[in-house]
């Protein structure tokens, strides 16, 4: 692990966003809550702010951190078709919290994928991307628009 020690402590946040494509029928049957396993998009959002709290166990050489708050979205887009996912974390601390708000946009997807995958097995993940990250030495970033 990098060494964070004589960094200051300062206020985190993440926000990154991902999706998962998938067939109309599929589609059509979470927007229905007609999915065999249940609410796609509250286990969804559920199984994403769990995965955040758990980033430092799951991606190697990662500061285990106390979040102060996650919030993960996921939303119908008839568009794609599919679900788009969007999280957001923060935390006061000596590193920032991008790896959070990105684990809980991947499992969030990873869920979504699980729970659907009876009826379409070539959904596709996408676009699994940090947006902006606040605070730290580096300052402030944010993803430049299309």
């Amino acid at each position: 692990m990098v060494d964070v020690g004589d960094k200051p402590v300062t206020e985190r946040t993440a926000e990154a966003e991902g999706a998962v494509r998938m067939s109309r029928e599929a589609f059509d049957a979470i927007a229905a809550s007609a999915v065999e396993k249940g609410d796609v998009l509250t286990v969804a959002q559920v199984a994403g702010t769990m995965a955040a709290k758990r980033t430092g166990e799951l991606i190697p050489l990662c500061h285990p951190l106390g979040l102060d708050h996650v919030a993960v979205d996921a939303v119908l887009d008839p568009e794609l078709p599919g679900v788009r996912i969007r999280a957001r974390a923060s935390a006061r601390g000596r590193t920032g919290v991008e790896m959070e708000a990105l684990t809980a946009v991947a499992v969030a997807c990873l869920t979504v994928y699980d729970m659907a995958k009876a009826i379409d097995r070539g959904m596709v993940i996408e676009d699994v991307r940090l947006l902006a990250k606040t605070g730290g030495t580096r300052g402030d970033w944010r993803r430049p628009a299309k």
